[in-house]
């Protein structure tokens, strides 16, 4: 499958790398080695698929483009709109030209969730009351240094979208709300630790922090009357 990549910044060159020879052509309004500075210039039969790495307030501009005609998309995460109904827009074009496209939300896929997942349809923990998960990294100076990053509701929407996604993957569509319970601003301009939730069966808490001093990613489940622990790590998933 040819593939374009749209936008040439840190994700943009990870994203290069590992599709290699897939990658025909880049775009990017500022780098000076893209093919095109804008994805309407490159030749709609140029490629099959692109891969969108722009920044959030541009993305869905790009993805109505591509899509309406026809071209499979990768997102980087989190893809926002102000208002559902755009949304709704896009996934009607998906729905009428076949395409498919997936915001990259990568967590799902490790081992270690999948056999959560498993290990939760099962049901041999019993009744799942509360379910913690912290997810951090030493990211803040880079966010400083960014020229569009360190605004608006930082790691909310950076790793905040990852552990929503893993609350969807784990546990499906709820009913309760979720609801900002904690939000400061300690090194960055934007937000950079958050604490916020949901409530109901299970009860989800979730903390996102760009102050992590390494990549931290943990789950914790209360389950059944005697208070098992269940963790689920990059190590794997234990039972405490």
């Amino acid at each position: 499958m040819r593939v374009a990549v749209v936008g040439l910044g840190v994700q943009g060159n990870k994203r290069i790398r590992v599709a290699g020879d897939d990658v025909v052509a880049t775009v990017d309004p500022i780098v000076t080695t893209a093919k095109c500075q804008r994805v309407q210039d490159l030749a709609l039969s140029e490629f099959d698929a692109a891969i969108v790495c722009t920044p959030d307030q541009s993305k869905l501009e790009i993805l109505r483009y591509l899509l309406s005609n026809n071209k499979h998309v990768l997102v980087e995460k989190p893809l926002l709109a102000a208002k559902t109904q755009q949304l709704i827009e896009l996934e009607e074009i998906i729905r009428s030209t076949g395409t498919v496209c997936y915001t990259a939300y990568n967590h799902r896929f490790e081992p270690h969730i999948v056999n959560l997942k498993k290990l939760l349809g099962q049901k041999v923990l019993g009744n799942i009351y509360q379910a913690r998960i912290f997810y951090g990294n030493g990211t803040a100076l880079d966010v400083k240094n960014s020229p569009w990053r360190d605004n608006g509701i930082g790691v909310l929407s950076d790793l905040g979208s990852h552990v929503l996604d893993m609350a969807l993957f784990l546990f499906g569509d709820r009913e309760t709300m979720f609801e900002t319970w904690s939000a400061n601003r300690l090194e960055t301009s934007c937000y950079d630790h958050v604490v916020f939730g949901s409530e109901g069966r299970p009860i989800l808490e979730f903390e996102v922090t760009l102050l992590s001093w390494k990549n931290t990613f943990t789950e914790t489940f209360w389950v059944t009357k005697e208070a098992l622990i269940l963790t689920a790590s990059a190590n794997g998933v234990q039972v405490l």
